[in-house]
């Protein structure tokens, strides 16, 4: 499993580097990279947090999402110009905090999950300008699955893993949600030129 999603990531990676360097610079086409990039990478972070789970409970979860996670996130990227991460409206990590820009499209997708739209379905892509630089910037929601649960739940979240949130993220905002919630979103950013 882990040589299919290694294999997809540098598939849409390679896509990607192709529409960075002018190659190709259709939306439409980099929309379809992103999807595959993030299937990959939301993948292999659930897979990693089921084992951290499975091995050694929830809290262990919680050092893989604020140690690992990045680094998961950051894979294959060294020699891209294109940035990955996440963003939330209800945040863990304020260095995770949306933007204008990222906080409107949250929003949008919030707004899209109540007219009916599957948040597993749920994304975006716009040409637009950040730094004075023109961009493609894609999100794509993250919906709450079971195992969030774990740490993103309410009053139910076991007081070991509130202990250790509180410890790793002082002023967490990420929590209250439900299976199906919007928990936030996967951006990936690059440059158009």
């Amino acid at each position: 499993m882990k040589r299919a999603i290694v294999g997809g990531l540098a598939g849409a990676a390679i896509l990607m580097t192709a529409l960075t360097a002018g190659a190709e610079t259709d939306l439409d086409a980099y929309t379809r990279a992103s999807r595959t990039m993030i299937k990959a990478l939301a993948e292999d972070l659930q897979a990693e947090l089921k084992d951290a789970i499975e091995a050694s409970g929830p809290v262990a979860a919680i050092e893989l999402c604020n140690v690992k996670a990045p680094t998961i996130a950051g894979r294959n990227t060294e020699d891209q110009v294109w940035s990955i991460g996440r963003t939330s409206l209800k945040y863990r990590n304020p260095n995770n905090a949306p933007n204008p820009w990222e906080t409107s499209i949250l929003q949008s997708f919030e707004a899209r999950k109540a007219a009916g739209e599957d948040p597993a379905a749920i994304d975006h892509a716009a040409i637009v300008m950040r730094d004075g630089k023109r961009v493609i910037h894609y999100m794509k929601a993250i919906p709450t699955a079971e195992i969030c649960l774990n740490c993103h739940g309410g009053a139910d979240v076991k007081p070991e893993v509130t202990a250790k949130l509180a410890e790793f993220y002082p002023d967490d905002h990420a929590r209250g949600f439900h299976v199906g919630d919007i928990r936030g979103a996967f951006t990936i950013v690059q440059p158009v030129e």
